[in-house]
């Protein structure tokens, strides 16, 4: 008699997933919710506009911008709008009653002037900044200040200023500065938030994949397998890859700088011995194939 043969398979129930999905899903809804938290604040930083000085209704506005911070050669764009207020201005406060000049810190390079009777147009600025130094990325700082005090037809006037920023890649923290006509406001600078935990990712990344390759190196010299062209392959290709991943970092970093002395250096390091370790041992084997022992 021809023996049967039961066709039915058992069917893994759903509810053995379960077990797998949950943790992913609270997983997935934890990382969205904290991106969701870090961005809203990053958001709300941006948005924040800093008002110090004069509070009198005849007086001069300057809402000062941060554009761009530049790092490297320290110093940022401040993006300028001047606007004078009550009798000092006249069409809607476009144009002064009489010739306008802006005197800055002396972190500020060059101060402002403006025609009487002529519409006022934005100005940017260049401000330079101090301590700290770029080989800290992502973990340099700085800081400088920025003061306005304005003088219309040659008499002091007051002046309130507006300070926001603009650059995502900097997070910048005012300190108002007490004075009673002039209006300044002291600057502590830093990475932002995204910028900083980028880095961080970029970091462990590359020690991630120095290990991979470390890993896949000892499984190839222990076992004799010879030249393994995929292995070598991938091994190259990760060499070269890291570099391109570590010219992403945002902010455009030197050469030096922490990222490097964290993790790229070493990582790009441990890859270039082990591909030379795995293509020794590679071609060892398969020059004496009679010296490797078969279990």
């Amino acid at each position: 008699m021809a023996p049967t043969w039961d066709e039915r398979r058992p069917r893994r129930s759903g509810a053995s997933l379960l077990p797998v999905l949950l943790p992913i899903a609270v997983l997935i809804v934890v990382a969205v919710a904290v991106g969701s938290w870090l961005q809203f604040t990053e958001r709300q930083a941006l948005d924040t506009v800093h008002t110090v000085g004069s509070g009198a209704a005849d007086r001069v506005d300057v809402e000062a911008t941060v554009q761009h911070v530049d790092a490297a050669a320290r110093e940022l764009v401040l993006r300028v709008r001047v606007t004078p207020r009550g009798t000092l201005g006249e069409e809607e406060g476009t144009a002064p009653v009489a010739d306008l000049r802006l005197q800055t810190s002396a972190a500020t390079l060059g101060d402002l002037a403006f025609k009487a009777h002529e519409r006022l147009a934005t100005r940017d600025v260049q401000v330079a900044i101090t301590g700290g130094s770029i080989s800290d990325y992502p973990f340099d700082t700085y800081e400088t200040d920025i003061e306005f005090w304005a003088l219309l037809g040659g008499k002091q006037v007051p002046v309130r200023m507006l300070f926001s920023n603009n650059d995502t890649l900097f997070s910048i923290s005012a300190t108002p500065t007490p004075s009673r006509q002039e209006a300044g406001v002291g600057l502590g600078l830093s990475r932002s938030g995204s910028l900083l935990v980028f880095a961080v990712f970029m970091m462990v990344v590359m020690w991630a994949l120095a290990a991979s390759v470390l890993i896949g190196t000892w499984y190839l010299t222990t076992r004799s397998k010879g030249l393994v062209w995929p292995a070598l392959a991938w091994m190259a290709a990760t060499l070269f890859a890291l570099s391109a991943f570590r010219n992403t970092a945002p902010g455009t970093p030197p050469i030096g700088c922490v990222i490097d002395w964290f993790a790229f250096l070493w990582a790009e390091t441990i890859i270039a011995l082990c591909l030379i370790a795995v293509v020794i041992t590679g071609v060892r084997t398969a020059l004496h194939p009679d010296d490797t022992h078969h279990t």
